[in-house]
């Protein structure tokens, strides 16, 4: 069986998992290292695509992010490269305006836009401002089936 994998980057962020058939699921990466790793292993022998968004230097820009939450988010970025490396998950990198796009929810920074958006596409799941770009974007590595 296939799973889509969708990954908001970030302390706020999330990763959901949109399976070809079935109920999707998310973990939030505000979640243990090990949680995160745990929810991988309980899929390994699946086929895994996966989204994680391209986030661009600008984030980091004057007045946007201190350099004590630039250095934890690069690390957790990182980390989650390693996560899917290791797993054997094969990725794509997506800017968040091309995913936004494709899925007909350019947010302008307006998080409530993605989450309508999720709930329009996902009425089976709670959907959270912290799990619904997540699940947007495995959405899109769905459609797209990278």
């Amino acid at each position: 069986m296939k799973i889509y994998i969708g990954i908001d980057p970030g302390k706020s962020g999330a990763i959901a998992f949109v399976p070809e058939t079935g109920k999707p699921w998310t973990v939030k990466c505000s979640e243990t290292d090990k949680d995160i790793s745990d929810a991988f292993l309980e899929i390994e022998h699946e086929e895994l695509y996966a989204c994680i968004e391209k986030v661009g230097p600008g984030v980091f820009g004057a007045g946007k992010m201190g350099s004590k939450s630039a250095f934890t988010f690069g690390a957790s970025f990182g980390g989650l490269l390693m996560l899917l490396t290791c797993h054997g998950v094969r990725f794509n990198r997506v800017l968040p305006r091309t995913w936004q796009t494709a899925m007909q929810c350019m947010t302008g920074g307006d998080k409530n836009v993605s989450k309508r958006r999720a709930q329009e596409l996902f009425p089976e799941i709670k959907i959270t401002h912290a799990i619904a770009d997540a699940l947007l974007i495995a959405e899109y590595a769905r459609r797209t089936n990278l």
